[in-house]
C-alpha cells in the first residue's frame, strides 16, 4: 500500500502546493454560480484565476520541486503557509470582481475566512454579491475542513494543538500514538486521514444545509449558513441570524451542529489516545455541556430580577425567548462561531437589562475543543488547570495526602496541568502585546481589546457585539489590518505550534 502512494504524483508533491491546488480547483463552485445567475464579470474573475492557480501548480510539479528530508519541518511550514500565504491568492477573485476596494481588505477578508475568524471587514452586506457571499462562506468551510485534518494528520502526532495535554513525548517531537500510526509514512497517514474525516465534514454540511432549506431559508443562505456552523466561522450573507428567515427551527438546527466544536470525540476517535473514546466520559464534552447549560441559567437568573422590577415576570413567552437566546448565543461563542441569536436582544427588552459583552469574551477565549475548527485556550487545558486546581486545595487541608490515580489523568494532573498553564500564559502574553501594539497603532485602547481577543480567539463577530461604539474594520489603518491578520494565523495555529516551527533542532540537517 505503501508503495501505491509513492508511485503517486500528486502524493509526492509537498503538501501546501497540493492545498495550492485544492483552492484553485474549488474556485470552480463560484465560477459555475456566477455562470448560472449571468454574472459574467465575476464568472471570468473566479475562471481566471483558478485556471491560471492551476497551470502554476501544475508547472511548479513537473519542474521537479525538492523533497525535503525533514517533515516536521515541512508540515508545520504548510501550515503556517495555508493560512498567511495562501489568502494572498485566494483574495485575487474577489478584489478583480468587487473592483471597489484595496487588495489588503480582500487579503484580510480571506484570511479572517480561512482562519475561520469570521470578521467582517465589509460590514454592509448588500456590497457583495450572492458569489461572492458564496465565495467567503466556502473559503472558511474549506479552512475548517484543512483544521480536522491537519489536527489528526500533523498536530497530533507533534503533540501540539492541545494534545500536548495529554502526550507523553516533548513539544514537536512525536507522541504516544498508536504503533500503526506511529509506523506510517506521514503522507500516507494524511491521505488516509483526509480520505476518511472530508466525506463525513462535507456530509454533515450537506445534511444541515438540506435542514435548513427546510426550515424555510434561501438555498444560499442556507449552504453559507451550514458551511459557516461545520467551520465555526460566523460567516452570514444577510448580516446575522436576524435577518434568515427560517427563524427559531434554523437556530435550533444550527445549534444541534454547534457540537460537533465542543469535543472531537463527537464526530471520530482517531485521536482518543487515552482511555475509552466515549462522549459522556469526555471532560471537554462535560465542561462544554455545563457552560450551555449553567451561563444561560444565571443570565436567565439575572434578567428574571430585572423583569420583576419592571413587572415583566408573568411574561412566560418572553421570558423562554429569553433563555433559548441566551443558551444559543452561549453556545455559538462558546465554539468561536460567533452567531447571535435572534432572541439575545429579547433579554434585554423582557428585563431592561443590558447583558454584559465580557461574558461573551470570556467564552470565546475559553474555546472549544481540541482538534476541532474551535478557537481558543481549549476546554482540554481549562480541564488540565481545573484537576490541579482541584488537586492544590485538596494539599490545603491534607498536606501529606497522596492523589488518586485516576486512570488517564495522571499526565494532565502533572506535566499537562504545567503545559496548560504555560499556554494560557503564552495567550495572555500575546493577547497583552497585541493590545499594546493595536493602541500604538492609534487604535482606541477598548477597541484594542476587543480586537485582540476576537482575532485571537478566531471569534470575528465579537467585534460587532461586544464594543458599546461600532468598529469598522475597513477604516483601519494599513499596519493595523496587518497586525489583525496576524493575530488570526497566530490564533489558528497556536503560540506553541509557532515556537516548534522555529526550533533549532528543526532546521538542522
Amino acid at each position: 500500500m505503501h508503495a501505491a502512494v509513492e508511485s503517486r504524483l500528486w502524493v509526492r508533491l509537498p503538501l501546501f502546493l497540493l492545498i495550492w491546488g485544492t483552492a484553485a480547483l474549488s474556485m470552480a463552485l463560484p465560477a459555475i454560480h456566477a455562470l448560472v445567475r449571468g454574472n459574467y464579470p465575476v464568472f471570468r474573475s473566479f475562471a481566471m484565476a483558478g485556471g491560471l492557480g492551476m497551470v502554476a501548480v501544475i508547472l511548479i510539479a513537473l519542474s521537479g520541486v525538492p523533497r525535503s528530508g525533514n517533515w516536521t519541518r515541512s508540515q508545520l511550514l504548510s501550515l503556517l503557509g495555508t493560512f498567511a500565504i495562501l489568502p494572498g491568492y485566494l483574495a485575487v477573485p474577489l478584489h478583480d470582481a468587487l473592483q471597489t476596494t484595496t487588495f489588503l481588505n480582500a487579503y484580510f477578508d480571506m484570511v479572517s475566512a480561512i482562519t475561520t475568524t469570521g470578521a467582517d471587514i465589509f460590514n454592509d452586506p448588500d456590497r457583495l454579491g450572492a458569489t461572492l457571499h458564496l465565495w467567503r462562506a466556502q473559503v472558511g468551510w474549506m479552512g475548517g475542513l484543512f483544521m480536522w485534518v491537519a489536527a489528526a494528520a500533523i498536530l497530533a502526532p507533534l503533540s501540539l494543538g492541545g494534545f500536548e495535554i495529554t502526550a507523553r513525548s516533548q513539544l514537536g517531537r512525536g507522541t504516544d500514538i498508536p504503533l500503526q500510526q506511529k509506523a506510517a509514512d506521514p503522507r500516507y497517514r494524511l491521505v488516509r486521514i483526509t480520505k476518511t474525516l472530508a466525506p463525513l465534514y462535507a456530509g454533515l454540511t450537506i445534511v444541515a444545509w438540506v435542514l435548513l432549506l427546510m426550515s424555510g431559508d434561501t438555498s444560499l443562505v442556507a449552504l453559507s449558513h451550514a458551511m459557516s456552523v461545520m467551520a465555526t466561522s460566523g460567516i452570514s450573507p444577510v448580516g446575522g441570524l436576524t435577518n434568515m428567515s427560517s427563524g427559531l427551527a434554523g437556530e435550533f438546527v444550527m445549534f444541534m451542529f454547534m457540537f460537533f466544536a465542543l469535543s472531537r470525540l463527537t464526530f471520530s476517535s482517531d485521536t482518543a489516545l487515552l482511555g475509552a473514546a466515549r462522549l459522556t466520559q469526555d471532560p471537554e464534552f462535560r465542561i462544554g455541556l455545563l457552560l450551555i447549560l449553567g451561563v444561560p441559567s444565571l443570565l436567565f437568573l439575572r434578567h428574571f430580577l430585572g423583569a420583576y422590577d419592571v413587572d415583566a415576570v408573568n411574561q412566560v413567552g418572553a421570558a423562554l425567548q429569553a433563555f433559548w437566546g441566551a443558551m444559543f448565543t452561549v453556545m455559538s461563542f462558546l465554539t468561536t462561531t460567533g452567531f447571535v441569536s435572534a432572541d439575545w436582544e429579547q433579554a434585554r427588552l423582557w428585563s431592561g437589562l443590558e447583558t454584559p459583552g465580557m461574558i461573551l469574551m470570556g467564552l470565546a477565549v475559553m474555546g472549544g475543543g481540541v482538534a476541532t475548527t474551535a478557537g481558543g485556550v481549549k476546554l482540554l487545558r481549562v480541564y488540565a488547570l481545573y484537576l490541579n486546581g482541584l488537586r492544590e486545595l485538596q494539599l490545603l487541608v491534607h498536606p501529606s495526602s497522596i492523589g488518586a490515580q485516576l486512570k488517564g489523568r495522571q499526565r494532565i494532573r502533572k506535566g499537562g496541568a504545567f503545559i496548560a498553564w504555560m499556554s494560557f500564559m503564552l495567550f495572555a502574553l500575546t493577547l497583552a502585546v497585541l493590545i499594546v501594539v493595536l493602541a500604538a497603532t492609534g487604535v482606541d485602547f477598548e477597541q484594542a481589546v476587543v480586537l485582540a481577543i476576537a482575532t485571537l480567539s478566531t471569534t470575528g463577530p465579537l467585534i460587532d457585539v461586544v464594543s458599546e461604539t461600532p468598529i469598522y474594520l475597513i477604516d483601519l489603518g494599513p499596519l493595523a489590518k496587518g497586525i489583525l491578520c496576524a493575530a488570526m494565523v497566530l490564533g489558528r495555529l497556536e503560540t506553541l505550534a509557532i515556537i516548534a516551527l522555529f526550533t533549532p533542532s528543526l532546521w538542522r540537517n
